[in-house]
């Protein structure tokens, strides 16, 4: 789970900077171009990837806090965690049996 909690974030990092890129070269390719209306395009683009990168910067900061207190609170509490997870399976597990044997009553 963890790796591909890990693989989902590093293909989601890597298309963010790919995209950070592609809006920089297409900045970077109209910045000969004359226009009143392309001019204020490429100041409401630079303005965008620059809040754009703020917010990737602050989500990623959020997550590994989260992921870290996470792991904190699991470590701290594992017997109570491992309870949980065991609870939750009992409840499932009978929630499903009692389905499908409801299933088969009415046929």
């Amino acid at each position: 789970m963890n790796n591909l909690l890990t693989n989902q974030n590093k293909t989601f990092e890597h298309d963010l900077d790919q995209l950070v890129h592609d809006t920089g070269t297409l900045l970077a390719a109209t910045a000969d171009m004359a226009g009143e209306q392309i001019g204020e395009a490429r100041k409401r683009l630079a303005s965008m990837l620059g809040r754009s990168r703020e917010i990737c910067d602050h989500l990623r900061d959020k997550a590994f806090q989260s992921t870290k207190a996470a792991d904190c609170a699991v470590h701290r509490n594992l017997y109570q965690t491992i309870a949980f997870g065991v609870g939750a399976g009992v409840v499932l597990g009978f929630l499903l049996a009692t389905r499908n044997r409801c299933v088969c009553v009415r046929e």
